[in-house]
């Protein structure tokens, strides 16, 4: 299991060195944020070449929907064992495994000659991707004190925003000259880049630079602790679940955005291809700023003297009511301006709890179940997404392709999730776990 070394592994550092060998850390965030970038262009590719893959292969909107949902229920499923399993063998080795196969099954995915290949990809993906976020809280559990926690943790999520800006314009570029299949093959190729960057340059913080960090000497992990790091024991626990409920209404919404905005900007809309490319990413570009003010926020809140639970749980909440006064009246809006405000500011909202959601997992979990938390919390959040593509596809062809209902559930879902954080999640551990 991949664990800090000991003081007497390296002898040559001083206790001076290590506040200056901790900036690493700032490092290690910035080739997580390089790779959420990655990550999520390879998810997105399908959503752009949405309406192309279907004439290709012929499909309804119901079975777009899903193939778009293809890599999200196994990417839920996948999650549980993935927390376990970077809990019990680091961040290092997962995080590359992981990549290594994204990378490839993107690649595979260009040769699909059917539905049903193209369906199987998908699934492989979903799997594949499942240990990246857990791996990267376990970086920031590891690399950062509770009260730093947030920020790091929204910069690193702004990785996936950043994608989500850059991969219509980019996407769509690439589609247009190298065709779906040649995009797909593009982006496959960043992700093995990616693997040897990361293998080269990311360890596990020494002791002496454990106790920079937290301001005081951490105890080497007790091997009965060690032994327990599963997920079995958070079932018991009603955190657990309300996380679970409250991940799944604010994912569902922003995967409606991840999968079907470039189909109602061309189909609802009526914008061309190209211009679709660009207008998509403008509510992506807005994510990005949500997820660093969701961040800002609580830190804020900390400094303030608020407890941690509370400074998450209040971006959490307000920022998905304001995403669901948004989000709710753009089905009834005419004026294609104002609904791409309403648009942007709804995902703008929808993000800024973001950074905060897998914070909190690591503020009301003990050590050695962060991550294994944080990936039942995003199992619940995926579960959302799966059912987003599907439930769309299939009210788009009940109502003859209307997105009135679409932006109706995406709402209502959004008041239930930030309602379960709001009044159900707590701190429930003894006083001396919560100061972790």
């Amino acid at each position: 299991m991949s664990q800090p070394l000991s003081d007497a592994q390296v002898p040559e550092r001083t206790d001076a060195d290590a506040p200056r060998s901790i900036r690493i850390r700032w490092v290690l965030v910035a080739l997580l944020v390089i790779g959420g970038v990655v990550n999520y262009l390879d998810r997105s590719n399908l959503s752009v070449a949405n309406t192309t893959v279907a004439k290709e292969f012929d499909l309804s909107s119901t079975q777009m929907g899903l193939l778009l949902a293809a890599f999200a229920w196994p990417y839920a499923l996948a999650n549980l064992p993935a927390g376990y399993l970077v809990d019990r063998f680091g961040p290092k080795r997962m995080y590359a495994w992981a990549a290594a196969l994204w990378s490839l099954v993107s690649m595979l995915s260009a040769t699909a000659s059917s539905y049903g290949f193209m369906y199987a990809a998908r699934v492989a993906l979903g799997v594949a991707e499942a240990p990246f976020f857990t791996a990267s809280l376990k970086v920031n559990q590891r690399w950062f004190a509770q009260h730093e926690r947030a920020l790091p943790i929204s910069i690193v999520n702004t990785g996936s925003q950043i994608a989500n800006a850059i991969a219509p314009p980019l996407l769509t570029t690439l589609m247009l000259l190298l065709g779906w299949r040649g995009m797909f093959v593009t982006i496959g190729a960043l992700g093995v880049v990616l693997v040897l960057v990361w293998l080269r340059v990311y360890r596990d913080p020494t002791l002496r630079e454990q106790a920079a960090v937290m301001g005081e000497a951490p105890a080497s992990p007790a091997p009965e602790a060690e032994a327990k790091a599963g997920w079995g024991q958070l079932f018991r626990q009603r955190n657990t679940y309300f996380m679970i409920l409250g991940a799944f209404g604010i994912f569902y919404t922003v995967w409606v955005y991840l999968t079907w905005l470039p189909s109602y900007l061309e189909t609802s809309r009526g914008f061309s291809l190209t211009a679709t490319g660009w207008l998509a990413s403008l509510p992506f570009l807005c994510g990005i700023a949500g997820v660093l003010f969701g961040g800002f926020l609580s830190g804020r809140l900390i400094g303030r003297g608020v407890s941690a639970v509370t400074s998450r749980k209040i971006p959490i909440a307000g920022g998905a009511a304001l995403a669901a006064a948004a989000v709710l009246p753009v089905a009834y809006v005419e004026s294609t301006p104002l609904a791409m405000v309403l648009l942007s500011v709804g995902y703008f909202a929808a993000q800024v709890p973001i950074g905060c959601l897998w914070t909190l997992a690591s503020d009301v979990a003990e050590p050695h179940q962060v991550a294994s938390l944080g990936a039942i919390q995003n199992f619940g959040g995926f579960l959302g997404a799966t059912l987003a593509p599907i439930v769309t596809g299939s009210i788009l062809d009940a109502t003859g392709g209307s997105y009135n209902l679409v932006f109706l559930v995406g709402g209502v879902l959004l008041l239930v999730g930030g309602s379960s954080y709001l009044f159900f999640v707590k701190d429930r551990r003894s006083p001396k776990e919560s100061r972790t």
